[in-house]
């Protein structure tokens, strides 16, 4: 039953993480990597996603890493990448409740011309009013996800291979 104690370990530890500090130091400075390596990436596609592939990308990575691990059977991978990106939910929650504030400090905040990406983004669907609401709907679903995950590591803790 070690797994299943480990992994509800690390589910703790994001979410008092996330709570005491607000950042993951290591994990979030891969996620951020992969944030910004985004928004050119979905750039190259059309300038008007370009501010949604920061976001996208933060997702689409430990996705990709959950997708490969339940097609090779690989329960505790699996698990571990569930759990990376409600993190990334928690993460995504806590920028998106800035939209309006605008307290955060952001990567290229010296750039007269930088902008907040949640700030475009609900201006353009006409909810930026709506940001800190969303903000808790997404940080729900993260510990949604974060507790189911946990729950199936506990009703089936044996590794398939």
């Amino acid at each position: 039953m070690l797994p299943p104690l480990l992994l509800t370990c690390l589910a703790g530890f994001l979410l008092i993480g996330h709570v005491l500090w607000g950042w993951i130091p290591i994990l979030d400075s891969a996620n951020l990597a992969f944030h910004e390596a985004g928004h050119p990436l979905f750039g190259l596609l059309s300038d008007r996603i370009t501010v949604y592939g920061g976001t996208a990308m933060q997702l689409l990575i430990p996705a990709a890493c959950a997708w490969e691990f339940y097609r090779q059977e690989r329960r505790w991978g699996f698990y571990v990448s569930l759990l990376w990106i409600a993190e990334n939910l928690l993460n995504i929650s806590h920028y998106l409740a800035d939209a309006r504030a605008h307290r955060l400090p952001l990567v290229g905040d010296l750039d007269p011309e930088f902008f907040h990406d949640w700030t475009e983004i609900l201006s353009r669907w006409g909810l930026l009013n709506q940001d800190t609401v969303l903000a808790w709907l997404v940080r729900f679903g993260a510990v949604a996800l974060m507790v189911w995950t946990v729950k199936q590591a506990w009703l089936f803790p044996t590794e398939n291979r």
